[in-house]
């Protein structure tokens, strides 16, 4: 793609811009007067945190959260859209019989379905697993790639797509798990809300396995929380790679997807949103997945998805300012990406400048605001009713534990900024490893 060169370097570019900008807003207030050092971080607190804490209060009854089972005669009786399930593998030996079990059992009309496995090059069993497992299923298909092909996940995706016609897409991870009438409440929910794609909650299937998979079972009832708060809010939701419905035509008229992102999920939700595609988010049926279990790979995990995360606003934020979109989105997104990638640079050069000048912090009010109402995000999420595992009990010590392991990306957003201002861009997918939970 020519616009993979191109991108490179002006990411580089606006990646140092944007580093040096949080650097003046965060050392700046300790050289003025102390009484007036404090006004940067309470206006801010007082604009996003206001803000953030509106998207957490919103009523969500407004929103259908729980799809109501499909009975046998709604079965039999609608004339149901045909569907695409496309799952990228590699090296996923571990879980592809669970994974092919899984969806051999999803309730909808077989001459309707399609199921696309999409070998990205794998080095160990999964092809021949598959092959094995799919030779009596019609409707099961294996496609093969090169590991050399490139484009990582989304080159996987682009790949099937050259194959399938049907109406909807629906994407899944290799670990996925999830109800057997998921798809057919999600098509039925996408079509009478005139949605042109969906997001599934993401929840946790080993939960308690250890607290740091705890914390990010916690983590994912706080964002379906958030992602339902901002659209109520006239704001933004984000698909999250798994789980997720998308009308094939919106995914044509977008190109298909974006091989120069290391976030296939966060680049096509910005894209969808400048066609005017309408996204929607369901609490239930949640699609289940694994959690990292250890702290090194949940780095490397994050600065990949803080990585895309900063690429496609310096992709594309020409036309997320611009009067493409409406003012309550332009509102949503500004908010957010200063809360999610901004707040941690600022406090970070807060923090130097405090040491260097032997002064006072000054952006403890905003941090302060950012952490409150992420707990309270917590609370909400963990009290709610839910299809997939159980969730942590939101009691005062899981609350502060998670709040506490939230603090994390004040590590991986300044690591990745610094580097992504510094080192010319090379595109590496780094693939989560799944044990077959």
């Amino acid at each position: 793609m020519a616009l993979s060169a191109v991108n490179g370097e002006n990411r580089r570019r606006k990646t140092a811009l944007f580093l040096f900008g949080c650097g003046f807003v965060g050392a700046a207030p300790h050289w003025v007067d102390p009484m007036r050092s404090l006004l940067p971080a309470i206006s801010l607190a007082f604009l996003l945190g206001g803000y953030a804490l509106r998207v957490v209060l919103r009523d969500r009854n407004k929103l259908n959260e729980n799809l109501s089972i499909i009975s046998s005669d709604a079965f039999d009786q609608k004339e149901w859209p045909s569907v695409d399930v496309l799952v990228a593998a590699r090296d996923e030996e571990n879980v592809v019989p669970r994974l092919i079990e899984r969806l051999s059992s999803i309730r909808y009309p077989i001459s309707k379905l399609s199921v696309w496995i999409i070998d990205d090059g794998s080095q160990d069993k999964t092809p021949e697993l598959v092959e094995d497992l799919i030779q009596d299923k019609s409707n099961f298909h294996l496609l093969r790639r090169l590991r050399s092909a490139g484009g990582g996940k989304s080159g996987a995706l682009n790949c099937a797509l050259k194959q399938t016609k049907g109406d909807w897409l629906f994407i899944l991870d290799a670990d996925a798990q999830l109800h057997k009438d998921a798809l057919l409440r999600v098509v039925q929910f996408a079509d009478e809300g005139k949605w042109s794609a969906v997001q599934l909650r993401k929840s946790v299937v080993n939960t308690n396995q250890n607290l740091l998979t705890s914390m990010q079972a916690m983590e994912m009832a706080m964002d379906a929380v958030i992602q339902k708060g901002r659209l109520l809010e006239g704001g933004v939701v984000e698909l999250r790679g798994n789980g997720q419905l998308i009308q094939r035509r919106m995914i044509d008229q977008c190109g298909g997807f974006n091989e120069d992102t290391v976030t296939d999920d966060l680049d096509l939700s910005f894209r969808l949103l400048l066609a005017g595609a309408l996204v929607g988010i369901v609490w239930d049926p949640p699609v289940q997945e694994e959690a990292v279990e250890k702290f090194s790979a949940l780095l490397k995990q994050r600065q990949r998805w803080a990585e895309g995360g900063l690429q496609r606003f310096f992709d594309y934020w020409p036309l997320l300012t611009s009067n493409k979109l409406a003012i309550s989105k332009r509102r949503d997104l500004t908010c957010f990406f200063l809360l999610q990638y901004a707040i941690p640079l600022v406090s970070l050069f807060d923090i130097i400048t405090s040491i260097l000048t032997k002064t006072s912090l000054v952006y403890w009010p905003l941090s302060f605001i950012a952490f409150s109402v992420s707990g309270l995000a917590y609370w909400k999420g963990c009290r709610k009713k839910t299809e997939g595992p159980e969730l942590p009990n939101p009691n005062p010590l899981n609350l502060l534990l998670a709040i506490i392991y939230l603090m994390h990306w004040f590590i991986v957003i300044p690591i990745v900024t610094i580097k992504m201002s510094i080192l010319p861009k090379k595109l590496i997918w780094v693939k989560t490893t799944h044990k077959g939970i």
